[in-house]
This record gives C-alpha cells, structure tokens and sequence, in this order.
C-alpha cells in the first residue's frame, strides 16, 4: 500500500509593494509626526498658560536690589511672594485689586506699589495698620502708646539721633484701609516715615521665601540662604 506522504507547507510570503502603496506611507508617517508636533506644542502651551496663571495670580519672583530690609533680606536675595493670601489682582498691565479676602497683619513684610510711583514695587515690614496710632521717639517705635515688639529692626546709627522724622515722628493715626510699613534697616530705609501710608489695595503680596541668593563681588552663590523663610 503506498503511503500518502504529508503536504509540505509552502511559507506565505506578502505581495511585492506596489507604486500606489508609497504615497499611503508616506502620508501615516506624515501624520504621526504632525500628531508628535501637536502634542509637544499643546503641552508647551498648557505650560505656559499655567506659568503665566501661577505668576499672575498665586506665586511671583522678584529681586531684592538695596539694603533698606538688612538684615531680614541682603542686596541679591531672589525671592517668593504669595499674591493669592489677600486677594486676586488683575495681571499687568492693569495690575488692579480685582477681588479681597485679606489684610496684611503687623510683622507682615510685603510686596507693594510705591504710592510716588506706580512704576515701581517697593517692600517693607508692615508696623502698624488702619486704627493703629504710631509714634517713633528717639528711634524707639511706639504703638497705640506702648513699645512695640520690633525683633527685625537693626539701626547702623544706633548712637547717632537725627532731626526730623526718621528718629522722631508722631504720634500718627493710621487711617482705615491703610498701612505703616518701615524697613528692618531703620536707619537707612526710605518709608512711610518719610512718604506715608500705604493703601491696602496697593499691597501685591506677602514676601514667604528666599529661593536664591547671590553677591558676585563676595562671594557668588549664599548657599546657607537657599530656601529660607521670611519673617
């Protein structure tokens, strides 16, 4: 009897390319890099938009360029300043009060817009506020009739009492809705002393972190104040 042998099994291979099945690759590979480039573009945007809400409105930077605050922050001091803890404000350029919540308490060191020039940002610590009376004698501050607890303050002319305000001065009522901000370096800070009171609506931020910090003609990067509260 003859044996039927098994049916040897022939490999299936595809049908050679044809000319039309090119341009089909070409336009998948076409398409997918266009959907690499959208992502990577929709994701850009995402983070800026988010970049540009967080500046706005919750966090923003800025540089500390004089000594008026020594030795609370140094000349080269990059810091953090919370915008959302008292309210919302309308972005630059309009930079406007657009809804309150909160006030800047005494102790508080702030962010503001300078009242002589609303081109510029100033910061101070907050000593007194609305309903407050403030007085200075002989370099002492005085609140509401009693020395006031001044930890940060530093005088460079501990010794050396001079005419006019920035020694002596008051006793001054603050009106409502306004602020009394000196800096910690008392002898050498130009403050409401000298051009008054601040306006609530003014006040950008508080000041919470130093985040980087540097001197080039000492010593470059400070690196022991590197993520340092502010007080």
């Amino acid at each position: 009897m003859a044996k039927h042998k098994p049916s040897a099994r022939v490999a299936l291979e595809p049908d050679p390319p044809t000319a039309g099945d090119k341009p089909v690759a070409a336009s998948r590979a076409r398409l997918r890099q266009k959907s690499v480039v959208r992502e990577y573009t929709e994701a850009l945007l995402v983070a800026l938009l988010l970049a540009l809400f967080i500046r706005s409105f919750i966090v923003q930077a800025f540089k500390i360029p004089s000594g008026s605050m020594l030795t609370t922050l140094q000349v080269g001091d990059h810091i953090l300043v919370n915008k959302f803890l008292y309210g919302l404000r309308l972005p630059y350029p309009l930079d406007l009060p657009l809804v309150q919540w909160g006030q800047p308490r005494r102790g508080d060191v702030i962010v503001f817009v300078y009242p002589k020039d609303s081109s510029k940002d100033f910061i101070k610590r907050v000593v007194a506020v609305g309903g407050d009376t403030v007085e200075i004698r002989r370099k002492q501050l005085f609140i509401n009739g009693r020395p006031a607890e001044d930890p940060y303050a530093t005088f460079a002319e501990a010794d050396q009492e001079r005419p006019g305000p920035r020694d002596n001065i008051g006793p001054i009522r603050v009106p409502a809705n306004r602020l009394f901000v000196m800096g910690d370096n008392r002898d050498h800070s130009h403050d409401s002393r000298f051009w008054g009171f601040v306006d609530v609506h003014d006040v950008k931020g508080k000041a919470f972190l130093i985040y980087w910090s540097w001197d080039g003609a000492d010593r470059w990067v400070r690196w022991e104040r590197l993520g340092s509260l502010i007080y």
